[in-house]
């Protein structure tokens, strides 16, 4: 959804935090100000992010006056304050990354993903990358590749870096079957899945058998980011830009589509297994 002025998503999501915790404590904008000595238009221009940097003194006072005492929801909000003014690494890679998605993923504690025609981007291997990037985009320049290669891998470091997300990925076999067409892509691709699922570090990998037939996921890919200190988001990717879903009944249908789909998935040692298999191809 559009903000007004165009804020980061870290200082967005502090905006809705504070003023879902005030609307919590039954206070009003002239009770926050009133309990904080400050005037009603500061409390208003923090929770509305007129006021771009909030300080973690600020945002803590008002966490007092909402009554919040959970050490870990109040740690991770500070967190964000201390973060909302910074630049993340994908700014460096505006051009492959049109959107602010991968500021919320950077800051998911759970992302759960179904693809039905490609990897999912934290899974693709560097041949994966290349032969998508030429064939989605038909990009031949080899430093152009080199750098949608680059930005992948810099993106994949949140599986390997401190608080890494849960990552529960389900992809349709038809992602996988198409890799056949190039085998040695098929051998890296295929066995590096396997390799992430049977490491057992918060990757679980999941394949929708053809068998499955005609399935709820037939209409598209979507990533359902959940958070430490925020609501949990819907990311769906279109050709040129992403749509971000933030009302809860969006969010619950596709948790409730995500779950319909793993259920009609393979189980996780099946699904390794019919990866292995498939990296042999010759």
């Amino acid at each position: 959804m559009p903000d007004t002025p165009r804020l980061s998503v870290r200082r967005r999501r502090l905006s809705e935090e504070l003023r879902r915790l005030r609307l919590a404590a039954r206070m009003t904008l002239d009770d926050a100000a009133a309990a904080t000595e400050w005037s009603v238009g500061k409390v208003s221009n923090i929770e509305t992010g007129v006021r771009l940097r909030p300080s973690v003194v600020e945002v803590r006072a008002l966490l007092d006056v909402y009554g919040l005492t959970d050490n870990q929801r109040r740690e991770a909000l500070f967190a964000i304050t201390r973060q909302a003014g910074k630049k993340g690494w994908w700014t460096k890679y505006s051009d492959v990354f049109p959107d602010e998605f991968p500021v919320l993923e950077s800051e998911a504690t759970a992302i759960s993903t179904y693809e039905p025609m490609i990897i999912p981007g934290l899974l693709q291997t560097p041949g994966y990358v290349e032969l998508l990037t030429r064939s989605a985009n038909l990009v031949r320049d080899p430093i152009d590749i080199q750098r949608v290669v680059d930005a992948r891998l810099r993106r994949q470091e949140i599986l390997t870096g401190q608080n890494s997300p849960e990552l529960w990925a389900v992809i349709d076999a038809g992602a996988i079957e198409r890799l056949r067409a190039n085998p040695d892509v098929c051998r890296e691709q295929a066995s590096h899945l396997a390799d992430m699922a049977d490491n057992g570090d918060g990757v679980t990998i999941q394949v929708v058998p053809f068998s499955a037939g005609i399935h709820a996921g037939a209409k598209g890919s979507f990533v359902l980011m959940d958070f430490a200190a925020a609501d949990p988001v819907v990311y769906l990717e279109m050709d040129q830009d992403g749509l971000f879903l933030e009302e809860s009944d969006e969010v619950i249908r596709y948790r409730n589509l995500f779950n319909h789909l793993v259920s009609r998935s393979l189980d996780v040692d099946a699904s390794v297994a019919y990866l292995r298999e498939t990296a042999k191809a010759p």
